[in-house]
């Protein structure tokens, strides 16, 4: 049988969606890059699938590169000092242009998997007469 796991249709390529989670959290206020994926863990994990810490941060780089993320050094809490991420009003315009974007997403994949729902019970069910057609070659 095959196996499925590293298909996208198991959700793996659900990374995509780190930069609006990523916007949303911070949105609420600034983090510190940890505190930003356990939040995504915590609130917007797809099933069992959880952001890769490395690859937060990673995206957080990029999303700084790019001007929707700024940091700045927190050496307030007496351990060493933290990068905290705050989200810029640019930011926060890819996030408005993000909900809008995951809005169509939603509509198209609900249309989507009211098709694939009808589209795999036919199926089944065509299966089915051709095996009891076989069936009934056979005996």
């Amino acid at each position: 049988m095959l196996d499925l796991s590293s298909c996208p249709c198991a959700g793996v390529t659900l990374d995509r969606l780190i930069q609006p989670a990523i916007l949303t959290v911070l949105a609420e206020g600034p983090r510190h890059g940890y505190a930003v994926a356990e939040e995504i863990n915590r609130r917007m994990a797809f099933g069992k699938e959880t952001p890769d810490i490395s690859g937060i941060y990673r995206f957080l780089k990029l999303m700084e590169e790019r001007g929707l993320v700024v940091s700045s050094w927190d050496v307030s809490h007496g351990g060493p000092a933290r990068n905290c991420y705050e989200i810029t009003p640019e930011g926060l315009r890819c996030l408005a242009q993000w909900i809008k974007t995951l809005e169509r997403y939603r509509d198209g994949i609900s249309k989507l998997l009211r098709a694939a729902r009808s589209a795999s019970k036919k199926a089944e069910s065509r299966m089915k007469k051709i095996r009891l057609k076989q069936g009934h070659r056979i005996t």
